[in-house]
């Protein structure tokens, strides 16, 4: 039977202790057990975040491993070898895949039966590996995505035009790496397009601000990386966020990660498109409308995992 209140987190990294900090203070969970290869590593996480639970709301909090994951709600992936300086997402494919045919293996021995959500990179790739690996129905394994890309976006224009960032409509497609795009012909500020808004406020070079503004943000995390040599707080905000839509059943649009049945005329892979997240997880995918060059790059982007998927052996 499923507890809807308990959380596991896989991998006690940098990703995984700063989510699992966030997920304390969320209110969403009142249980949280913590996984990883290194135990005295998430026993010393268990421990640290614990002693701030008076300041938050009561929660158990312990280190465990898979036998404990069976009635959690959620899993929250973030096992894995880390991004070197220079290393691009794709590049950790082979190692990834790699680790995660010792843990997918071990959730779905356990018997565990609710959302699964993938964090580690390449997120696409890993959120396939997971769905093949797992036994879930599909909808149930849903990647990060491009959630946190699209919160970069969402600042950036927000600061670009002065506005609110949460009044930014606009979303980051595609692979989460080299190859994602931004929908521009789709992008709004509070309802009015965003080309019409930024005149108003005498900014009138679109496609340079747009070019820029879509490059700083594909290239955020390397330029985090080259600095602190990790990125993390701003993953971990996005993983709340999705549980918050997951645990809360919001409904609501994110541009996770899942499995391509059709939409936009991708089949058999996972890629980052703008889906309505839910209890149960993928509740469908949003018909973001995308002009000819969007479309091309969507193309583009979907051939790229594609041919990454083909020469990975997912088998375990």
């Amino acid at each position: 039977m499923v507890n809807e209140k308990k959380v596991a987190i896989v991998g006690c990294g940098f990703v995984g202790s700063s989510s699992a900090f966030a997920l304390m203070q969320s209110g969403l969970f009142s249980e949280m057990v913590l996984i990883d290869v290194d135990k005295n590593r998430a026993e010393g996480e268990a421990l640290d975040i614990a002693h701030g639970m008076t300041f938050a709301e009561p929660m158990k909090i312990y280190a465990g491993d898979y036998s404990d994951v069976a009635d959690a709600a959620m899993i929250v992936v973030t096992a894995g070898a880390a991004q070197k300086p220079g290393e691009t997402r794709l590049d950790l494919v082979n190692k990834n895949v790699s680790i995660f045919k010792s843990i997918i293996p071990e959730i779905k021995k356990s018997g565990f039966d609710g959302i699964l959500l993938i964090v580690s990179n390449p997120v696409d790739v890993l959120t396939y590996a997971a769905i093949k690996m797992s036994g879930l129905p599909e909808g149930h394994v849903i990647g990060s995505g491009t959630v946190l890309d699209t919160g970069r976006l969402q600042q950036m224009l927000g600061a670009h035009v002065e506005v609110d960032p949460r009044d930014v409509q606009a979303y980051v497609m595609g692979e989460h790496g080299d190859s994602e795009f931004v929908a521009w012909s789709s992008a709004q500020v509070a309802g009015v397009p965003l080309n019409t808004f930024c005149e108003l406020h005498g900014h009138l070079e679109h496609e340079t601000a747009e070019k820029r503004i879509a490059e700083d943000v594909k290239n955020s995390a390397y330029t985090i990386i080259e600095k602190k040599h990790a990125t993390y707080y701003g993953v971990a905000m996005a993983v709340k966020r999705i549980c918050t839509a997951v645990m809360r059943d919001e409904q609501t649009v994110l541009p996770v990660s899942s499995l391509m049945v059709g939409e936009y005329g991708l089949s058999d892979l996972a890629i980052s498109m703008p889906t309505v997240v839910g209890r149960d997880g993928v509740v469908c995918r949003v018909p973001v409308p995308l002009n000819d060059d969007e479309q091309h790059e969507l193309t583009v982007s979907a051939k790229a995992l594609k041919d990454i998927i083909d020469s990975v052996d997912f088998s375990c």
